[in-house]
């Protein structure tokens, strides 16, 4: 069984998205991220960055204790590992696979993270922020839509861990302000992968419910008061 500490964002959708495609049993711990649930030491002892997701896997290959892993890139190849599935086994396409998570881990999630941030989110318009990071994002789905166009099929030829790594980023592209139109590779991948069971079903765990985005939702999800709630003053 995996513990899954979990709030439904992108970053989370990609650990849900992944068990389901596994089929692995698991159980969602709700992590509300919104009054700062991830601050507390129980969930800091598994995830010390205070981000969502995290697991815990209660049956680990070594037969030992439970073991707890954080960071959505190290979950998703820890958990092909674990089951021998979306993560090639030869040298090449395994390299490959890894780079474009990293990649995902590097660019594309924390660029659109940025762009959303400071065109959707931020109290204060900075046009030079938006502007530089709507332009970073932009080069990003461009880059992702030559890739897709290489392989004429997922992120590196077969599905893999790639793809559940990048696509739940790519469903902000519309709150975002980007049209998938401008990038027919990604559009014809997006709704490939939009369309799978597992997929769907990962998507569909959890929602933020009758819950406001006040001032104070944004103080603790934007880091205002991280050392408020982390008791560092």
């Amino acid at each position: 069984m995996i513990d899954l500490h979990y709030a439904p964002t992108p970053n989370g959708w990609k650990i849900s998205i992944m068990l389901e495609e596994l089929g692995l049993p698991y159980v969602v711990k709700p992590v509300n991220i919104r009054v700062g649930e991830q601050f507390s030491p129980e969930f800091l002892a598994i995830s010390p960055n205070n981000r969502i997701p995290a697991i815990v896997d209660h049956a680990p290959a070594d037969g030992g204790g439970p073991l707890p892993v954080f960071e959505t890139g190290a979950i998703l190849i820890y958990l092909a590992e674990k089951t021998g599935r979306f993560l090639p086994a030869d040298l090449r396409e395994r390299s490959a696979t890894i780079q474009w998570v990293m990649w995902q881990m590097a660019g594309l999630g924390p660029m659109l993270g940025q762009h959303g941030h400071f065109a959707l989110y931020a109290a204060e318009k900075i046009p030079y922020a938006i502007e530089r990071y709507r332009d970073e994002a932009a080069r990003l789905y461009g880059v992702l839509d030559r890739q897709l166009e290489k392989t004429g099929a997922y992120v590196v030829g077969d599905y893999s861990i790639a793809d559940i790594a990048c696509f739940p980023w790519t469903m902000t592209h519309k709150a975002q302000g980007f049209t998938l139109d401008d990038y027919p590779n990604v559009k014809r991948w997006y709704a490939l992968v939009r369309a799978r069971p597992q997929v769907q079903a990962g998507l569909a765990i959890g929602k933020f419910v009758k819950e406001p985005f006040d001032e104070e939702s944004r103080k603790i999800m934007f880091g205002q008061r991280a050392k408020e709630v982390l008791g560092k003053k």
